[in-house]
């Protein structure tokens, strides 16, 4: 069986969200919303690294990366 708890916000805040939230539940659509931030945040961070890496930093990782690979052991 299923916990359930009460979350106090703003009256505003419940009315955009229920329209937003359309028939889904709520744990269900407080769960998408959750995922999506978590995306959205990932795709921002990746988006800022790239635009600070050039063409040989890259080159270099991917170079650092297969040599690790190859020499890569379980002992």
């Amino acid at each position: 069986m299923n916990k359930y708890v009460t979350i106090s916000v703003p009256v505003e805040v419940k009315e955009r969200l229920e329209k937003a939230k359309g028939n889904k539940e709520w744990g269900e659509f407080l769960l998408e919303l959750y995922t999506e931030r978590r995306l959205l945040k990932s795709k921002i961070a990746f988006e800022e690294l790239a635009n600070l890496l050039t063409e040989e930093d890259i080159k270099g990782m991917v170079e650092s990366s297969e040599e690790f690979r190859e020499t890569f052991t379980f002992a």
